[in-house]
């Protein structure tokens, strides 16, 4: 088995914490099955979306160098994706979304490198290779909208979630996964749907990443472009859906111009959508992304920004007006009469930043205890902290190495022997460190001697606030990791039989040399061993059906009685047959 990971230098700038979801793709675990699977959905797909698809998707297969007959290994993809500026990152199916985006921030397109079964061609909830690989890839090809991918993830990295979106998070990936793998009962998948109903149900305001999730949905992976009347399939769900892209296309499917409500549209992964938006250019995907942005934390700050990091309890950031950012688990804020923050508490390890780059001896190792801070302005005093110069500062008694009182307009009090200050690089000052200093809040200690010395960060407002760390390097991020795991399909002997006959012949296809002696062996076995079977059948018949031979007439009339016993993939093989007469 192979456990290499193949790289280029758009992956060798990842950061630790999305390393950490890479795994190999292990290309020799991929069957003759699924190969016929990949080989199926290809074919039918461009000849199809030939029709249908945005102009720049067939472009993009010939610029990606994605094969229609064989499964795209990551190391063909990264070598051709190179000169596009992007790259390919196998995973273990979902990942969270704040990951998720922020590879896309970087470039790099994750790729679930799972492949359907069969018995799921048409759709599948759970993400996989021809999901991504045959639908994502191509489109990237157009510099357009790349620039769009590359700025959602930008934005959609830095969006704030919530506990219930982790909650979802799991409860789906749970879903996706089990529907998708064999042998699973069907109490066991009630069970999961159930979960995930509970969840939906769940009445909750809805996160930044909840939102911005949305927006990706209607856009990156099932949105139209063009006119409402006439509309052409960007969206990678529905460019890997030989079901959903047909389907897409009828009157069933309301189309709607896409605008920004569309963060409100909720969807449903495990089922076909009902609506799509309509987009009538890649230009507007842009606009509306940044229209959206300008009403997030990252970008408005303030009270709101804090309260919803706390409400997260993951790992965020804000930052002040004088540039300081601090990095931690927020659990808690005052505000004053104009809902203004006057203070701010972090728990567990914390780390204080600047431009993204810790502060010398302010990272998790002086701050493993939390962080917590007044801000604001002091009473009586017109000219703020960050703005006094050295001059100010001894006008109003703040002497390094001397003690000092003092109190904010709030009312917050600082009593402490004042040790040194930081400034940055606009020479505002930033930080204040004091020993033996206690800050008080009405009747309630906010900080005392004996919990150390206390640093206080200096800034009148929040200016941003967004998921994450200023400095990914300050944490050890060993992100949320799901405890499940893809499953594995058990060979059983039967089915090890029915992939060596597919094996067998699609070594004779691409050995361009037809035996139709061995092909009849063959066919004999798998009509009579196999009967529910309808691939192999079908790729025996592609080989023949040109010859007017018996063998030819004896796998059609075996196909058409499928058509006729097994009326639920009637279509698939209608559509096989209609394709070599195409």
């Amino acid at each position: 088995m192979s456990t290499s990971i193949v790289s280029n230098p758009l992956l060798d700038r990842l950061p630790p914490h999305l390393k950490q979801y890479i795994k190999p793709q292990n290309y020799e675990e991929y069957t003759p099955i699924n190969q016929a699977v990949w080989r199926y959905v290809m074919r039918k797909n461009v000849d199809y979306l030939a029709q249908v698809a945005h102009e720049s998707y067939l472009d993009g297969l010939k610029k990606t160098g994605i094969s229609i007959d064989a499964i795209p290994s990551m190391y063909g993809m990264n070598r051709i994706l190179q000169e596009i500026g992007w790259a390919a990152v196998a995973v273990d199916g979902f990942i969270p979304p704040n990951a998720f985006m922020e590879f896309q921030a970087y470039k790099v397109l994750v790729i679930a490198s799972d492949i359907r079964q069969l018995e799921n061609i048409e759709y599948t909830p759970a993400p996989d290779i021809i999901h991504e690989g045959a639908g994502h890839a191509p489109i990237i090809a157009s510099p357009d909208y790349a620039e769009y991918l590359r700025r959602f993830g930008e934005i959609g990295a830095k969006a704030i979630s919530s506990a219930h979106d982790m909650d979802m998070y799991e409860a789906v990936r749970k879903l996706s996964i089990l529907k998708e793998a064999e042998g699973i009962s069907q109490e066991e998948i009630l069970k999961a749907e159930q979960q995930v109903t509970v969840l939906q149900n769940k009445k909750v305001d809805p996160s930044e990443i909840a939102l911005i999730r949305n927006l990706h949905w209607w856009t990156v992976e099932y949105g139209l472009i063009g006119t409402v009347e006439d509309p052409k399939i960007y969206g990678a769900g529905l460019l890997s859906s030989i079901g959903e892209s047909t389907w897409c296309m009828t009157d069933q499917v309301k189309k709607l111009p896409y605008s920004i409500e569309a963060i409100y549209q909720e969807f449903d992964i495990t089922k076909p959508q009902p609506q799509l938006y309509v987009t009538p250019d890649f230009a507007y995907l842009m606009k509306v992304l940044e229209e959206f942005a300008n009403t997030m934390a990252v970008r408005k700050g303030g009270w709101r920004g804090l309260k919803k990091l706390i409400a997260s309890k993951q790992i965020g950031t804000i930052e002040l007006s004088t540039g300081l950012q601090v990095s931690g688990v927020f659990t808690r804020m005052l505000q004053n009469e104009d809902n203004e923050v006057i203070y701010f508490e972090t728990e567990g390890p914390t780390a204080l930043a600047y431009r993204e780059k810790e502060l010398i001896g302010h990272g998790t190792t002086r701050h493993h205890n939390g962080f917590r801070s007044p801000l604001g302005k002091l009473k009586g005093i017109n000219l703020s902290i960050e703005n006094m110069g050295p001059r100010d500062l001894q006008a109003y008694n703040f002497y390094d190495g001397k003690p000092i009182s003092f109190e904010f307009e709030s009312g917050i009090t600082v009593n402490g022997l004042n040790v040194t200050g930081m400034r940055n690089l606009n020479g505002k000052l930033m930080l204040i460190q004091f020993t033996d200093c206690t800050v008080r809040y009405k009747n309630e200690i906010l900080f005392s001697p004996k919990m150390g010395a206390f640093d206080m960060a200096i800034g009148q407002e929040i200016l941003s606030a967004f998921a994450g760390a200023a400095d990914y390097l300050s944490f050890k991020l060993e992100e949320h990791i799901s405890t499940t795991t893809t499953i594995k399909p058990e060979i059983t002997q039967e089915e090890k039989n029915l992939l060596s006959l597919y094996k067998e012949v699609r070594q004779i296809r691409e050995g361009n040399i037809v035996s139709k002696e061995r092909l009849l062996e063959i066919f004999k076995k798998a009509s009579t061993q196999h009967p529910n079977d309808w691939l192999l059948p079908l790729e025996i018949y592609e080989l023949v059906y040109k010859d007017d031979s018996k063998l030819a007439t004896s796998v059609l009339t075996h196909l058409t009685t499928l058509i006729k016993t097994r009326p639920e993939i009637a279509h698939l093989i209608e559509n096989g047959i209609q394709l070599l007469t195409n």
